[in-house]
């Protein structure tokens, strides 16, 4: 490698760290996403802070904490004033590459009112594109059947008659054929919709949907099931619970043939680097911005919004050539959303510009280090403008704390603040089944897990209410 690396990073939605093989999952193969992480380093506990997509990729393309620009779940659009990591990029020397979902110019906004499918076909003006040098992007689709792309500047949807996965992977693999004796390195986020769930009645292609409708799936032991996980003082509907237990397999039938789908062309873009000679040149970063929950303690497939493993749990798999000595190293460390953009630039032996509050993972994924220099990780859900059962943190919201044993979290409205809520022992309760709050024998990891959240709050500038708590006294309150 004589120059600095390609980097490119295929972002998948809604794609939950337990549903791939390599992760552990008993009923999927998935053989190009493995082949990935045992060429490369795997996280095994990366944490989506905010697990809900628009405050990702925020976090993602800004490096900032959600909540320092009190960002929604959803119906949100970033100012053109944020410094970007195509900005970064830009100015290192990088031709910077977007393809696929954006979701940071208030799409959802335009979803009441008009249908998907107007959504679908209205365009990111250049002013709010991020100032990537190459766009052939879209806000959001929700349709994997009928979706459009832009690019660059012309407000012309264009269609593309593919699975929508299947058709930007052709997109990205054509455009970075066109790169391959560039005298630039190239920076690429490769952004797919599924296995995030769709508007429409289609949800993957035919064969492998028929395929995963005969298969017998093996459950967790907490689906379906109803554990003392509840939100205090929070009626959920009907509907938002599993009371249909044949349509929640079936969901999950669904999802599982996006998730093969997705390994396929995974496979397709290893295969395409290797044969245009790309591969030596180019480190790979395999994430996604959430999970969802799949059906885990009752909760309707489709949700993220929850500090549950499905939900925060997300993939994230760096194969570097550089780094053949660490290749199938697994890292156990906490990380979290905000450490993805120093981390990108690391890689390519850049810094941001302005301080950031996470942490360059590069010297861990080099081997140069085995820890790093905290304990965990902020886990965070703003705010939701949404006020419904589907939705259930609108007006209540939650923070917690996320070391690598344990998980600590608080819940509480912006009066009272958050009081202690959920504490979990991961190694010895990986299900998360028995919440230990109230157990004496952990008051003590509990009290630790407060403060490190208290002082993580602090640390991060949060606005967030916490009441007093085990003689600690509270943040933000009212006087």
């Amino acid at each position: 490698m004589t120059k600095k690396p390609n980097i490119l990073v295929i972002l998948s939605d809604q794609l939950r760290r337990q549903v791939l093989g390599i992760y552990g999952d008993p009923n999927i193969s998935t053989p190009n996403i493995d082949h990935l992480a045992n060429e490369g380093v795997r996280f095994q506990n990366a944490c989506s802070t905010y697990p809900i997509c628009v405050p990702f990729r925020f976090s993602l393309i800004t490096g900032e904490y959600a909540h320092s620009r009190f960002v929604p779940a959803i119906e949100w659009r970033m100012s053109p004033a944020e410094r970007t990591i195509a900005d970064e990029f830009n100015e290192g020397g990088y031709h910077t590459i977007y393809l696929g979902k954006w979701h940071l110019y208030g799409g959802h906004s335009l979803l009441p009112k008009h249908s998907h499918k107007k959504a679908n076909k209205t365009p990111v003006p250049p002013s709010h594109q991020g100032r990537w040098q190459k766009w052939l992007g879209f806000e959001i689709a929700n349709d994997f059947f009928d979706w459009y792309y832009f690019e660059d500047e012309d407000p012309t949807p264009k269609k593309v008659n593919k699975y929508q996965t299947d058709g930007l992977f052709d997109l990205a693999i054509d455009y970075l054929g066109e790169q391959v004796n560039s005298d630039k390195p190239f920076f690429c986020i490769l952004s797919v919709e599924p296995p995030h769930f769709t508007l429409s009645n289609k949800w993957a292609p035919d064969d492998l949907m028929a395929k995963w409708q005969e298969k017998t799936i093996e459950f967790p032991p907490n689906f379906h099931v109803q554990d003392n996980y509840k939100v205090p003082g929070l009626k959920i509907k009907e509907k938002n619970s599993l009371v249909n237990s044949k349509s929640s397999i079936d969901q999950l039938k669904a999802y599982y043939a996006m998730v093969e789908n997705l390994d396929m062309n995974v496979g397709r873009m290893l295969k395409f680097l290797e044969e245009s000679g790309l591969k030596e040149d180019t480190i790979v970063v395999f994430v996604a911005d959430h999970g969802e929950m799949g059906g885990a303690h009752n909760v309707i497939n489709i949700l993220k919004d929850h500090p549950f493993e499905e939900s925060i749990g997300i993939p994230l798999i760096v194969q570097d050539p550089r780094n053949s000595e660490q290749s199938g190293q697994v890292i156990n460390e906490p990380t979290c959303t905000e450490d993805l953009f120093p981390t990108l630039l690391g890689l390519a032996g850049l810094t941001p510009k302005h301080e950031k509050l996470g942490l360059d993972l590069t010297p861990l994924i080099k081997g140069d280090i085995n820890k790093l220099p905290r304990e965990g990780v902020l886990l965070e859900f703003v705010h939701d403008l949404r006020a419904s059962a589907f939705c259930p943190y609108h007006g209540i919201y939650w923070r917690g704390f996320r070391s690598q044993r344990y998980k600590y979290t608080v819940l509480g409205d912006a009066a009272r603040g958050g009081k202690p809520w959920q504490f979990f022992d991961l190694e010895n309760d990986p299900y998360e089944m028995n919440n230990l709050i109230k157990n004496s024998e952990y008051e003590g990891e509990i009290k630790r897990h407060h403060k490190l959240l208290r002082n993580l709050l602090i640390t991060t500038g949060d606005h967030y209410v916490l009441a007093r708590a085990y003689g600690m006294e509270g943040l933000n309150l009212w006087k």
